[in-house]
């Protein structure tokens, strides 16, 4: 990294872009956050050792005066529709596809030289793969079937930002990121809703959980995009964990630490049809390219989030008391 390095990050506020701050100020870039204001008008809260702008990255407008405010030399990109329930197939993913391209532009034209997108696990045929290796792995646009809108953008945003630093000589790479959890979590997500559905005292309905995953906590996805940022390495990275686990195990994990397993109901909910039995992520290129490697194992990780959670349920159960 040059000493003069000032990365602009977008969805600084999301659940991943404020994990990647503290790391990128630890490694000297000048950091500058960007999220969208809130519905009721109020101000965004301030993003600790950042400066915070207020843009709607779908406007060319506000796009064209973020850039030319802070005049980045690195770009990291994570803004997109994420929505639960919603953001595979919604039309948004497109409006999303064309602003970041025009946001990719407008980062080369005021002398931008390195920019880093948040892809993801979706991009992979998961029909024909298993572990996915960027450099090898079918992708979801390879095969017969039609992938989702978000899968078909991610992928397209991958070819645009590949090609565009090709031609204009500016340095780029695309992280595709497995399975996260943490604080700040969509309450909706698997992790958090056994979570909050055992502080409660509430019964946590899921699937048979017989899938083999990896997952990451959140802090360490956040300090792995720093880190591929601050490095030299291009194209295609996954973001993951090394360690596979089946659902049902990370769930009964959950369980033990918060005192509830009897409260667990595996295969009260269906397993999805398009659920592979296997998906985990080659994480080579992180390792070895990137020099990368997580900080928490996942039983911390967990212990860590569930943690968070007993602080934001109102009522939850206590801490259990061990020893």
């Amino acid at each position: 990294m040059t000493q003069a390095a000032r990365v602009l990050v977008t969805g600084a506020g999301g659940f991943i872009g404020r994990f990647s701050v503290p790391p990128l100020l630890r490694a000297g870039f000048e950091v500058h956050a960007v999220r969208s204001g809130h519905a009721n008008g109020e101000a965004p809260a301030e993003i600790a050792g950042a400066t915070l702008h207020v843009a709607d990255l779908l406007s060319e407008s506000d796009i064209d005066a973020l850039i030319k405010r802070v005049q980045p030399t690195h770009l990291l990109h994570f803004a997109w529709i994420a929505t639960p329930g919603v953001y595979w197939n919604s039309a948004e993913n497109h409006r999303w596809l064309e602003a970041s391209r025009y946001l990719l532009r407008g980062f080369a034209e005021h002398g931008g030289v390195r920019a880093v997108m948040a892809g993801s696990c979706a991009e992979y045929d998961w029909s024909r793969v298993e572990v996915c290796d960027e450099r090898s792995s079918a992708l979801a646009d390879a095969g017969a079937a039609s992938p989702t809108p978000y899968a078909a953008c991610k992928i397209a945003m991958q070819r645009s930002l590949a090609e565009f630093g090709d031609r204009e000589r500016i340095s780029t790479a695309w992280a595709r990121i497995f399975f996260q959890f943490g604080p700040h979590e969509h309450p909706d997500r698997l992790v958090p809703s056994v979570i909050r559905n055992l502080l409660l005292n509430r019964e946590a309905p899921c699937s048979l959980g017989t899938q083999i995953r990896s997952f990451l906590h959140v802090a360490d996805v956040g300090a792995a995009f720093a880190a591929v940022l601050d490095s030299a390495a291009e194209g295609p990275i996954n973001i993951g964990s090394g360690e596979r686990i089946a659902v049902a195990d990370l769930i009964d994990r959950i369980a033990r630490q918060i005192g509830r397993p009897e409260l667990i109901r595996l295969g009260a909910r269906p397993t999805s049809t398009r659920e592979p039995r296997l998906l985990v992520p080659e994480l080579h290129r992180l390792i070895d390219e990137v020099k990368w490697r997580p900080r928490l194992t996942l039983n911390e990780g967990l212990r860590d989030t569930v943690a968070w959670w007993r602080g934001q349920v109102p009522g939850g159960a206590p801490a259990e008391r061990h020893g």
